[in-house]
């Protein structure tokens, strides 16, 4: 059933299209501006696709902006979807499925984290070395399809090795002092107590969210190459002495725009050749 929703959604877009998109973004809370920078755009409604759910998160404006952006075609969702919003996993990752169907081998995903490492600072960007699945549940459970991917996926390079080489390099070249390290994906919509994010300290995370690792688990699964790159919007509980809100994950991600931009762009305007 997923292949016929797959190649329904993939057909809509496909007739839209003027050529195939080869980088497909996911852009997180505040990020969406990225979008924004793409020319000779085709925007597309989530809720025009068939089998597409809608965004309800602020922050997430809820379509596919396609087009090209430094020279690349590329399929960019401004906002995505989470598990919190009462979506099954399949519809979560439907996008991804899509967009390998239309020809993506190479993802960016983008996200507004919570600092675990008490060394960041609200404002940084955080290269996703690797992801520990803290969500309680798998996009991949459930009947396989051997034309999507294998049953048992390997994960040990769920993050491409080459894509953060490259993009240590892009850092060091516009000199932008970036982060590394772990994402650690929760379900929410609460955010985590102080007790809980000690514990995720403990186990090896350096940020926590509630997006990006099922839509990577589903990536792998197709054998795209992924990159991650995390927003730290603000510090996790227990580390400050104040309360953690949307509206503050919102203006940090606005602070950090022209960073995220510069970094994200040159990115995608040197990607290795496959």
């Amino acid at each position: 059933m997923q292949t016929e929703a797959i190649k329904q959604a993939a057909d809509y877009i496909k007739n839209k299209l003027t050529a195939a998109p080869e980088v497909g973004l996911v852009l997180g809370s505040g990020l969406g501006v990225l979008a924004d920078e793409i020319t000779d755009t085709t925007v597309v409604p989530y809720g025009e696709i068939p089998g597409f759910p809608v965004s309800t998160v602020s922050g997430h404006k809820g379509q596919l902006v396609i087009g090209k952006l430094e020279g690349q075609h590329v399929i960019a969702m401004q906002g995505r979807f989470h598990f919190y919003e009462g979506y099954p996993m399949e519809l979560v990752t439907l996008p991804i499925r899509v967009m390998k169907a239309l020809g993506v081998e190479t993802l960016i995903v983008t996200n507004a984290a919570g600092g675990i490492n008490e060394s960041f600072e609200p404002g940084n960007l955080m290269l996703i070395t690797d992801h520990i699945n803290n969500m309680g549940t798998n996009p991949l459970i459930g009947q396989n399809d051997e034309e999507l991917g294998a049953r048992f996926p390997d994960m040990s390079a769920a993050y491409s090795k080459e894509l953060l080489k490259h993009a240590r390099a892009v850092a060091e070249e516009i000199n932008l002092e970036v982060q590394e390290g772990v994402y650690v994906g929760n379900t929410g919509p609460s955010y985590e107590t102080g007790a809980e994010v000690r514990m995720l300290r403990t186990w090896g995370g350096d940020a926590v969210g509630m997006s990006t690792v099922p839509e990577v688990i589903v990536a792998s699964h197709a054998k795209m190459d992924v990159l991650g790159i995390s927003c730290i919007s603000n510090m996790a509980a227990g580390i400050l002495d104040q309360p953690l809100t949307h509206d503050e994950v919102m203006e940090t991600t606005g602070q950090v725009r022209e960073d995220f931009l510069r970094f994200v762009k040159q990115i995608v305007k040197q990607l290795p050749n496959k």
